[in-house]
């Protein structure tokens, strides 16, 4: 019965070459190809007859596993993927969206939520922040009616991280994405296969 040995993740700073002391070691080739058990001096000839590395990817097996690859071209490929990955991932920050009156059109009420489901789609958690000035803080019932219409009009979309409350002349809350909102956003949003991708465009920190 043949046996068939997965494919090793491979360290960045394992073994190779003239640095592989131990022998007899498991070898595989380049394309895959089980050699078995060989004296690592025979597999160091089979790796220079093809211009490649041998790289030692499993150095606890016993013997120790080695492959036949192109060391270099493999590392410069993970190096491409770790980019990828951090130009994709996506840091949870918090975003202000500043309202400075309690006297704030419906219009202009409504602009704000947009924002806040905007920041919220993008998995950011958002602090909306009522500031009264002078006679306004007589009205603070009016701040309080403003934070549950917010909190009515993202029903599904964020749900409560801290509670609206007073500090001084102003009201403050904080809303998190709900998970299933950030997820059916991820996969609206999620670009057909050979389509361009538009460069990201970093969301201002505040909303005046």
């Amino acid at each position: 019965m043949r046996t068939v040995y997965r494919r090793v993740a491979i360290s960045k700073n394992l073994r190779r070459n003239e640095r592989i002391r131990i022998s007899p070691i498991r070898l595989i080739g380049a394309d895959d190809e089980q050699f078995g058990i060989v004296d690592t001096a025979e597999a160091m000839a089979k790796a220079k007859e093809a211009g490649l590395d041998l790289v030692e990817v499993a150095p606890t097996a016993e013997p120790p596993v080695c492959r036949i690859m192109d060391y270099g071209k493999w590392l410069y490929s993970q190096k491409k993927k770790e980019q990828k990955s951090k130009a994709h991932r996506h840091e949870t920050e918090l975003k202000e969206i500043r309202i400075r009156t309690p006297k704030i059109g419906d219009h202009d009420l409504e602009i704000k939520v947009e924002h806040a489901k905007d920041f919220l789609s993008r998995g950011d958690r958002v602090q909306f922040t009522l500031r009264f000035r002078g006679r306004e803080l007589a009205h603070i019932d009016e701040g309080e009616r403003i934070f549950e219409d917010i909190t009515k009009q993202l029903v599904g979309v964020a749900k409560i991280d801290q509670p609206y409350r007073r500090e001084g002349r102003r009201i403050t809350m904080t809303l998190a994405p709900a998970p299933k909102a950030v997820a059916a956003a991820a996969v609206a949003k999620k670009p057909e296969a050979g389509a361009p991708q538009p460069a990201p465009v970093p969301p201002p920190t505040a909303v005046p």
